[in-house]
């Protein structure tokens, strides 16, 4: 009885713990989620109201507004994004590349160059929803026969990644903005033409210019600031409301929605450009899903920003019901008593800065994403924070999105022309993701068509009647987004096509194995001490680039290491299952391949942990790799050791608290080894790689504390004695020092390519390679220890 009574108390304070864990981070997300679409009635009824409608005595103009703004937040935010598209999260992280990588994962779509079966054995990859004949449907089968979809599919990515940069430059200059103009109540309009935008500016200038130091430092203060903002307009929305004309919810009837398009007709509809504001900053629920969780996120929507949003709304048109002022004098802050102004305002600045703050991070992390999936050009990423994962800094792009940024106000100067092309790169975005979301209903959760298509259908027809309102003020400042997309999009597929091309000619010239196990003595090859690291994208075959650096350099490391750093389609990788470990030729070679895998989301390493890790690794394959040499179970596995060392590659192993094998073989084999004295215990799980299935097997073995030390009585002396002399030349080699060999590559394409291809690869890409960081820079190599080989890829 006490037993259970203990059960029961500690169930409940387990429950308790969680709830409390649950609301203090949907606290923590109202500064880094919300605060740009917090701050959207600084500038929607303005914006709304600025030429194509007049607000005339009879309330139908500001009650169609109202009807629209309402029902907009109801079905695109809370209906669409917290009830649907937070599900379609990618192992908690969410956006544009996530469900990209959801897709990928569950259809034969991905363009990434150098996939191999043993990624899908990663514990991140598992799918939730594994895949059945009955699920084989056509739609799965239509997008894997008909490879020009693959690159449709990458390129409507693409488009969406280009217009969440577009947001990037235009959220804070509208934010800022529209939260300045607030002294326009104060100053006279002549001194207030030449005061807003230079405080506009210099505001910028301090956001950009405090990149840098990361939002950790400051993020403390976020969410209390937007918790305040939050309050002080809702607030504010109800005293407008019982002051001034407490029947407005009357407005809440999608009949007025009707009455309003009804009356203004074509000038009605291009007014929605303006009113789809309401929801900038929605798309930020999904892509900050990683930082926080579903519950704390819809928690905080539902039940706070969601309450407090319709309330500053409806106040606003419950003042402006009662005001009927000329267009140019309709804004949020004539709402606001005039006792609050100046507090108001205050208020209004930091929440501006901080919804900006959420927006420029969100540009940073998702060009980041893009780099690592080879979309976007090489740029030097800063991880801020230690503590907080996915805190960067990119130095190129804060500074480029500055000056676009204060060129973009100086040049537009009003609310009008900011909201029209900030309005255009919403509503493309949210179109993305819209589509996107309906491919994975459909594709990995498996449910019927019909219901993706329903989907599509009913968010799509809402967004694209939103979209069509803002390619009207196509003039009036939705140029601006749709042309830097353009140029985005052309840099980042031009980029992309020529990677995949380097890499089929990579493919094409690889050098066999027989040619790097003749290089010796009798042709004038010497091996120098130390560890050469070889980089390339290959996975298998040995990288032209180091034929190359032979030819011209005959010698070459004692120990020679083939690496290749990939990205799969999830977003981080245990660092367990990181290292794909195994040899290149005999034993007796030193030589190894390494593949080294990240997520879209990981966390580079740099180079002093990554070379040290690098040897611990190499150390501990070593280690197995002889241990499975003396504790062969049968013949037929210790034949299938000798085949595989005169084979072109060997087996590959993950070696960590998780290892995966690749068998050339297609038969499952059942292994069992073990020790009668163990100290530490490691799962080794080998993978026979088959077409078109995988036989996974579980292994046992156990590696004692001390690499250098007896590895185990039950080995031959002959087998112990080649373990430590191996073990003892990767410890020479690593004091001897380690070598950085990468390609220093030169692209062009082949005689008879077409004009459009020769200007992307001769002119687009090499500009963009001799103007973006070099791989060394990527990778954080020290130049001392860099050796560049010169290549001329012919694609």
């Amino acid at each position: 009885m006490d037993l259970n009574l203990g059960k029961c108390c500690g169930s409940r304070s387990a429950k308790k713990e969680s709830w409390r864990s649950v609301l203090l981070l949907a606290y923590q997300s109202l500064g880094v989620v919300y605060g740009d679409l917090s701050i959207s009635p600084l500038y929607v009824f303005k914006s709304t109201f600025a030429e194509d409608i007049q607000h005339s005595e009879t309330n139908e103009e500001i009650y169609g507004v109202m009807s629209f703004v309402f029902w907009t937040l109801t079905l695109v935010p809370l209906l669409k994004y917290v009830f649907i598209v937070l599900r379609a999260d990618d192992n908690g992280e969410g956006g544009t590349f996530a469900l990209y990588s959801l897709i990928c994962r569950h259809v034969k779509v991905s363009l990434l160059p150098n996939r191999q079966v043993s990624d899908e054995a990663l514990s991140t990859y598992k799918l939730e929803h594994p895949p059945e004949k009955n699920h084989d449907s056509c739609v799965k089968r239509y997008l894997e026969k008909h490879k020009w979809l693959h690159t449709a599919l990458l390129l409507l990515v693409l488009l969406g990644t280009c217009m969440v940069i577009g947001d990037g430059l235009l959220t804070p200059a509208i934010s800022v903005f529209s939260a300045v103009s607030g002294l326009e109540l104060n100053m006279s309009k002549e001194h207030h033409q030449y005061a807003v935008i230079p405080i506009t500016c210099f505001i910028l200038v301090c956001l950009f210019s405090l990149q840098h130091f990361g939002t950790h430092r400051v993020g403390f203060v976020f969410a209390p600031i937007v918790l305040t903002w939050l309050l002080c307009i809702s607030g504010i929305g109800l005293y407008n409301i019982i002051q001034w004309n407490p029947h407005i919810y009357k407005a809440l009837s999608p009949t007025y929605m009707f009455m309003f398009l009804r009356k203004t007709r074509v000038s009605g509809w291009m007014s929605l450009g303006g009113i789809l504001l309401c929801i900038t900053g929605a798309e930020a629920m999904f892509a900050d899903l990683g930082h926080f969780n579903y519950a704390a996120i819809q928690i905080a929507f539902t039940f706070l920003v969601y309450p407090a949003l319709i309330l500053a709304y409806m106040g606003q048109a419950a003042y402006l019901s009662r005001h009927h002022h000329s267009a140019h004098a309709i804004g949020f802050y004539v709402s606001v008593p005039k006792c609050l102004h100046w507090p108001v305002l205050a208020v209004a600045i930091l929440a501006s800065v901080v919804g900006s703050q959420a927006i420029i991070s969100g540009t940073f992390s998702i060009i980041n994403q893009s780099q690592s999936l080879g979309c976007f050009p090489r740029v030097k990423v800063i991880h801020t924070s230690d503590k907080i994962h996915g805190q960067i800094y990119i130095p190129e792009i804060n500074w480029m999105l500055m000056i676009l940024c204060i060129a973009v106000t100086i040049g537009f100067r009003d609310v009008k022309h900011l909201g029209n092309a900030s309005g255009l790169a919403v509503m493309a975005v949210m179109l993305v993701t819209t589509c996107l979301t309906s491919l994975v209903i459909v594709l990995c959760w498996h449910k019927p068509p019909i219901l993706a298509l329903a989907f599509l259908l009913f968010f799509g027809s809402i967004e694209l009647l939103y979209f069509s309102a803002s390619l009207t003020k196509f003039r009036e400042g939705a140029w601006l987004p749709i042309l830097l997309s353009l140029f985005f999009m052309i840099i980042m597929f031009v980029w992309h096509y020529t990677t995949i091309k380097k890499y089929e000619f990579d493919l094409q010239n690889k050098v066999s194995l027989d040619w790097l196990l003749a290089l010796g003595p009798s042709l004038g090859i010497t091996r120098v001490p130390g560890i050469g690291l070889v980089f390339t994208d290959l996975t298998s075959g040995i990288p032209a680039n180091f034929s190359r650096f032979v030819t011209n350099l005959p010698a070459f490391h004692r120990v020679l290491v083939f690496v290749c750093v990939k990205s799969v389609p999830v977003p981080f990788v245990p660092p367990a299952e990181r290292y794909l470990v195994g040899r290149v030729g005999p034993v007796d070679h030193r030589s190894y391949r390494c593949i080294v895998r990240y997520g879209y989301r990981d966390v580079h390493q740099d180079v002093d942990s990554f070379e040290t890790e690098l040897v611990s690794k190499l150390a501990d394959f070593i280690r197995y790799d002889w241990h499975k040499r003396t504790q062969q179970p049968d013949d037929d596995t210790a034949r299938s050791v000798q085949s595989n060392e005169s084979s072109s590659e060997s087996r590959l192993a993950v070696i960590g608290t998780v290892a995966y094998e690749i068998e050339d073989n297609l038969q499952p084999e059942s292994v069992s080894i073990g020790f009668s004295t163990v100290e530490s215990m490691e799962d080794v799980i080998e993978m026979a790689e088959a077409v078109p299935t995988t036989t996974i097997r579980r292994v046992r073995f156990a590696l004692p504390e001390d690499s250098y030390e007896d590895e185990g009585s039950s080995a031959s002396a002959e087998a112990d004695a080649e373990l430590r002399s191996e073990l003892r030349d990767l410890l020479a080699a690593q004091e001897a020092g380690t070598a950085f060999i990468l390609g220093h590559s030169h692209v062009k394409a082949k005689q008879g390519s077409s004009v459009m291809k020769r200007l992307a690869v001769n002119f687009g890409y090499n500009f963009l390679s001799r103007n973006c960081r070099g791989p060394d820079v990527a990778l954080k190599v020290p130049p001392v220890s860099l050796l560049e080989v010169g290549m001329v890829y012919v694609v």
